[in-house]
């Protein structure tokens, strides 16, 4: 070493050590220990910072700290039950005399009579819920039976029972759902531009239990996919507000920094605001064919456009539209592009259980390509039970839904599709046009298929929702703005007077008498979407849950 430098460092030792002779010991072993300290705080508030924004973790912490004075914590406690029993209404009455446990002798043929009497306990629902039962008539008419006797009728024929026991895991046993399923992907996709040369010729999928697996099988495929296409590790996807809540639930399970962006004034995507928040870890933007809350279509073509250019995934949710815009576009009303046809789109979820009219837990995830939907299998290799490889989150599958699917699409066609689509197409216009002609409210945005949310600047329009209740109606209250929405199917084609006489009625009956219904949920609603506190409302929520279930 040179000389010189030597010299340097032993004189900046000597001075080093004069400098702090004059601190204890115990001071210069605790001093880089609280630096530690201090820089870990800093990185953790930076960290909860860059998750949930400056203004929700300053006002997370002003809410920890109000709770520390003495009475407050426990007066909250009190209050949050309040709100929970109030959303409970009688809910834990109705569970008395409910089963624990298994009979001790088996009650045979007697069980067909308890359900029956236990069916008459649910609401009547015809006609008159905001989505909910897709299909037309009564369960002893026409399509209805159909599916009644494909996936749950044991009387009047055994398709049911040749499919009750299948499981497309054993690939090779049951080879008849495999194809059932295989043919039902199929026939989705080509609803969906598969046959398109823009699509590349090699859409392909799977079918899941609904649209919330859907999603949560395109999010966790899109993260691996972005993780072995360019290494991101700490994943992002972005999405508009409008996003069904699918997207929380996929980040929470997946690890995934969940951006959600506000819309534009027409209530869609804002593709200017999402591209904003674009960086080097984004695996996946999203848009909606229509969005749940008010059934408008995001902007695809654009956002396709921002995927592509930016080299991430981009999944389009038509849970609803599926089974609706592909025959409405052939129908001739102004469906804008919403599927593989247009470049950039990676991924869409479709269910078939909605205007597919096939039984409930039926949906389906595409994929533009192979190399993509690889990412959502499970591959096991080390088990002692063998080789183990699953396409979707669940290992068995009910056969007899994928078969009651395959049935619905085959006994309805597409002609049946087109005039079912035609129906409440035209439903829907004429609940708008009715809206319309109501002074006190307004339509949110303009709605692009059969979800027609609306809201008011004159009453409480959850007091309305609530005098609808005690109508027999059963309408989606959302927020952000205040508003409700409802979910046209078939069900509503013979009610469409109905429900809109009594909306007026409801209208003016809360113009007249302002102020909460009794044992309406208004104020419920209306203090939820005002309150700063969002940690508060999803504690109220996880209690709700926790005891209903």
């Amino acid at each position: 070493m040179d000389s010189s430098l030597l010299s340097s460092l032993n004189r900046f030792r000597a001075s080093a050590n004069s400098f702090l002779s004059q601190y204890e010991p115990l001071t210069l072993l605790l001093a880089p220990l609280l630096s530690l300290l201090v820089a870990s705080i800093l990185q953790f508030f930076v960290h909860v910072v860059h998750d949930k924004g400056l203004k929700v973790t300053l006002l997370g912490f002003l809410m920890s700290s109000v709770k520390l004075v003495p009475g407050v914590k426990n007066y909250i406690n009190a209050e949050k039950q309040k709100v929970v029993d109030k959303l409970q209404s009688t809910g834990k009455s109705k569970r008395d005399g409910w089963r624990v446990e298994l009979p001790k002798a088996g009650l045979g043929v007697e069980v067909r009579e308890i359900m029956k009497d236990e069916k008459k306990n649910d609401v009547v629902w015809r006609g008159k819920c905001s989505g909910t039962v897709y299909i037309g008539g009564s369960e002893s008419e026409g399509h209805f039976s159909l599916i009644n006797e494909a996936c749950s009728m044991l009387v009047r024929c055994h398709i049911y029972d040749w499919f009750a026991h299948t499981n497309p895991l054993h690939l090779d046993v049951f080879q008849s759902v495999v194809r059932f399923e295989s043919e039902v992907v199929a026939m989705t996709a080509a609803l969906l531009g598969s046959k398109e040369k823009s699509s590349g010729g090699q859409i392909c999928g799977n079918m899941t239990s609904g649209g919330t697996e859907s999603i949560l099988l395109a999010v966790k495929s899109s993260r691996d996919y972005m993780k072995a296409k360019k290494g991101i590790k700490r994943p992002e996807m972005i999405i508009p507000v409008s996003a069904h809540s699918a997207y929380d639930k996929a980040a929470q399970y997946f690890n995934i920094k969940l951006w959600r962006v506000p819309v534009n004034t027409e209530f869609q995507a804002d593709v200017k605001a999402i591209k904003r928040f674009i960086n080097k870890n984004t695996i996946l933007i999203v848009g909606s064919a229509p969005g749940f809350p008010h059934g408008i279509i995001d902007p695809i073509e654009e956002l396709g456009e921002l995927a592509s250019g930016s080299g991430i995934c981009f999944h389009v949710d038509l849970c609803l539209g599926g089974f609706v815009l592909p025959f409405a576009r052939k129908l001739g009303y102004p469906i804008p592009p919403f599927d593989f046809s247009v470049e950039g789109v990676t991924s869409i979820s479709v269910d078939v259980h909605k205007y597919g009219l096939a039984p409930k837990g039926t949906s389906v995830v595409l994929y533009r390509n192979h190399d993509i939907r690889k990412h959502q299998f499970v591959a096991v290799t080390e088990w002692s039970g063998g080789l183990y490889v699953s396409p979707t989150m669940a290992g068995s599958r009910p056969g007899g839904l994928i078969a009651g699917a395959w049935a619905a699409m085959m006994s309805l066609g597409s002609e049946g599709y087109s005039e079912n689509t035609r129906e409440i197409m035209e439903v829907s216009k004429r609940i708008q046009k009715g809206i319309k002609e109501i002074p006190e409210l307004f339509i949110i945005g303009r709605p692009d298929m059969t979800i027609v949310a609306f809201g008011s600047n004159d009453v409480n329009i959850f007091e309305v929702n609530d005098i609808m209740s005690s109508k027999g109606w059963h309408l989606n209250a959302l927020q952000r703005p205040d508003s409700i929405h409802i979910c046209v199917t078939l069900q509503h084609v013979p009610v469409v007077e109905d429900f809109l006489k009594d909306l007026r009625d409801s209208v003016q009956t809360v113009k007249e008498n302002p102020g909460p219904v009794s044992g309406g949920l208004a104020p419920i609603y209306g203090a939820a979407g005002k309150m700063p506190d969002r940690v508060m409302v999803q504690d109220l929520l996880l209690d709700f849950m926790d005891s209903s279930c």
